[in-house]
């Protein structure tokens, strides 16, 4: 699979592969300043909480490479990074990346000078991401057994992140060990994240997928046709509550009804403290065309209107663990949460 995020340097344009066109066509969407970024993040060209992140860092630096002349500039770029954060509400990776970039803003910058500081501080934030989704990997691997067939719902592989993935990068390490393992992908309406994306991704590498509707959950999970079930995060509470793609709060119910174990993956900076519990988490919701219409045409009636929330919240009590480059951490989440904060803080 080709590259999904990558910033030249030297036009200072970040280029975006296009996740609303796929699998069908691998077109980039080109970034030139902060109003395209953050049009990209509104509109789903790019998503997946630790994309966002670095989407947004590469934002930032587009944010002082179009610094105006004058004394201004320091004003632009700061109302510049405020739109980057708002742009998505609930992904919490947003924000952490932004707070990184500012603190690394003084008084004694200048625009050429934080610029090559951003460039420096986006690419660790990006290589970064990389390899911990690869520890993640590594620490899940353990969870799957030779044989087994995973459950996802919605997308947590290389194109939610910098590339490997969460949730699809513990499956890519279990095959990488040799195990013969399968996945089934929600579908995920009612953006197809898992029929256009997952599936677009485990082909693209050999794993075996198949694509089943969100609804046949239940069906799947009472024929014992499912080992385990893993998803991703986009803001994961101090008490564990995890907040994810909207449906995943369901399948997690089902799989406790079946016995079946349901994982979390995720990078330690999607874990948001200040966030006591899954009730504080912000809930996007999105327009109504997203449900009313798809592939350009009407499936509702006219006037008929939608809900349309993009994520749900996951009680802790229903998750069997959260994978993190840090290691599986397990009940009660708010020790071992705690725990793995300061410990990758004394790191």
């Amino acid at each position: 699979m080709k590259p999904h995020i990558f910033f030249d340097a030297r036009a200072m344009r970040l280029h975006l592969l296009d996740q609303r066109l796929l699998p069908n066509e691998q077109k980039y969407f080109v970034c030139a300043n902060v109003d395209d970024v953050v049009y990209a993040i509104k509109n789903m060209v790019v998503r997946g909480a630790p994309a966002i992140g670095v989407t947004a860092a590469w934002g930032c630096v587009l944010a002082a490479a179009n610094a105006p002349d004058g004394s201004i500039w320091r004003d632009k770029v700061e109302a510049d990074l405020n739109r980057l954060a708002s742009s998505r509400p609930t992904a919490v990776n947003l924000v952490w990346a932004i707070k990184k970039m500012r603190g690394l803003f003084n008084n004694r910058d200048l625009p050429d000078h934080l610029q090559q500081k951003w460039l420096a501080a986006a690419s660790e934030i990006e290589n970064e991401d990389r390899h911990i989704c690869q520890a993640i990997g590594k620490n899940g691997e353990s969870l799957i057994q030779d044989g087994d067939t995973i459950l996802t719902h919605c997308n947590a592989g290389a194109l939610a992140t910098a590339g490997y993935g969460t949730a699809l990068g513990i499956i890519r390490a279990a095959w990488d060990a040799g195990k013969k393992v399968s996945v089934i992908a929600d579908e995920t309406r009612p953006l197809l994240q898992g029929a256009r994306l997952t599936a677009f991704e485990l082909s693209e590498d050999g794993i075996p997928v198949q694509i089943a509707c969100d609804n046949a959950c239940a069906t799947l999970l009472s024929q014992g046709r499912v080992n385990l079930v893993i998803a991703g995060a986009d803001r994961v509470a101090a008490n564990g509550d995890t907040a994810n793609k909207i449906g995943t709060f369901g399948v997690a119910i089902i799989a406790k009804y079946f016995n079946v174990p349901f994982y979390i993956a995720c990078p330690l900076s999607t874990i948001d403290i200040s966030c006591p519990n899954g009730a504080s988490i912000p809930i996007e919701e999105r327009g109504e065309e997203e449900v009313t219409i798809m592939a350009g045409k009407r499936i509702a009636p006219t006037g008929v209107g939608a809900c349309n929330f993009a994520f749900d919240v996951t009680p802790a009590p229903l998750i069997s663990g959260i994978v993190t480059e840090y290691g599986i951490l397990r009940a009660p989440f708010e020790k071992s949460i705690a725990m793995a904060i300061r410990g990758a803080a004394g790191a």
